[in-house]
């Protein structure tokens, strides 16, 4: 995968480079639909294993855990499918600053947040990284300009932020820092998806490959980074350790190598999909299995969120149609000469 989408194929969560696989050689034995609602469930459920994690270890633990896990579930798919790691020094330095916007900066800013918001939150405010995308994608993509639906998008989905957020309360009774840490962790992956446009586009090398190498190298980052600010845990209680491990080899692992197979089948568009069905499996299991409160303007706030996104990611319909009349009638100038 090595061509870029026009739109991000990954969904936050993921933080995986949004590049376009090559076509799939046979078809998996698992139906799209099934991979699809198990891709969701992982990366909806990955906000409470991160509050779990954070009640036995400090953050920057739970984040190289999480690292630790998935690099090595992928280091597995690359040696079963004979993946070749780049070579180029030039490449490893662009995966390095894509390892830290995608993985080793907001992995650790969602760790952190969750300690004094609910995992709830943390997923809604996951949800606003299409947003932080196109704000940004105008100033630094030149192919994607603005258009009044995705204006309309962007405004709607941060009127959907301040919904979330109380604002005509004052913001009271929230934990703004650790709010502000969420957000920043979704403007972090925004940041991350067009450095990966703009730069490993057409390195030859597939999406499993700079995937794989970019968590080799967050995990590397969190390796020199986490003994400076924490000492080593004395006990490794059983249920936060189990949840790093799941976050980890699931959500980091095994999602990206079920997400990869996704694009490969019905392709990125559907398969980004899956990222407005995050904040929604995340309020449920922070609600259900965690106990956390839930009050009207949340749910209402994270379904303007993702309207907005969803406007912010869509192609009117007259601009479909204009590209399609005009490959075709390049095709019919190529059949004459």
């Amino acid at each position: 995968m090595s061509a870029p989408c026009q739109q991000p194929a990954a969904p936050p969560a993921a933080s995986v480079p949004p590049l376009t696989p090559a076509p799939a050689t046979r078809r998996p034995a698992v139906d799209w639909r099934i991979r699809f609602a198990a891709l969701s469930l992982i990366w909806g459920f990955s906000f409470l294993l991160i509050k779990v994690g954070t009640q036995g270890f400090a953050p920057f633990q739970v984040t190289l855990g999480r690292l630790l896990a998935g690099t090595a579930v992928l280091a597995v798919a690359m040696a079963m499918r004979r993946e070749r790691l780049p070579r180029s020094a030039r490449t490893w330095g662009h995966i390095t600053v894509a390892a830290f916007f995608l993985n080793a900066l907001p992995f650790s800013l969602f760790s952190y947040a969750e300690l004094t918001i609910p995992s709830t939150l943390a997923g809604i405010c996951n949800a606003t990284s299409p947003l932080w995308g196109m704000a940004l994608s105008v100033v630094a993509l030149s192919e994607d300009r603005p258009t009044r639906r995705r204006v309309a998008g962007l405004g709607v989905g941060f009127l959907g932020v301040l919904t979330v957020l109380g604002a005509w309360q004052g913001f009271s009774g929230l934990d703004l820092p650790g709010t502000g840490m969420a957000l920043l962790a979704s403007f972090s992956y925004a940041v991350g998806w067009i450095y990966v446009r703009r730069t490993l586009a057409g390195t030859g090398s597939s999406t499993l490959t700079l995937t794989g190498s970019q968590l080799f190298i967050g995990t590397l980052q969190l390796a020199v980074v986490t003994p400076v600010f924490t000492s080593a845990p004395d006990t490794f209680p059983l249920l936060p350790t189990l949840s790093v491990l799941a976050l980890g080899a699931l959500g980091t692992g095994l999602a990206v190598l079920l997400q990869y197979g996704l694009v490969q089948e019905v392709g990125p568009t559907t398969g980004q999909m899956v990222t407005y069905f995050i904040p929604v499996i995340a309020t449920a299991a922070g609600v259900a299995l965690l106990g956390e409160q839930l009050t009207w303007n949340t749910p209402v706030g994270a379904v303007i969120v993702l309207a907005g996104a969803a406007l912010t990611q869509s192609r009117p319909a007259a601009t479909t149609a204009a590209r399609t009349r005009t490959t075709g009638d390049r095709a019919k100038r190529l059949s004459r000469t």
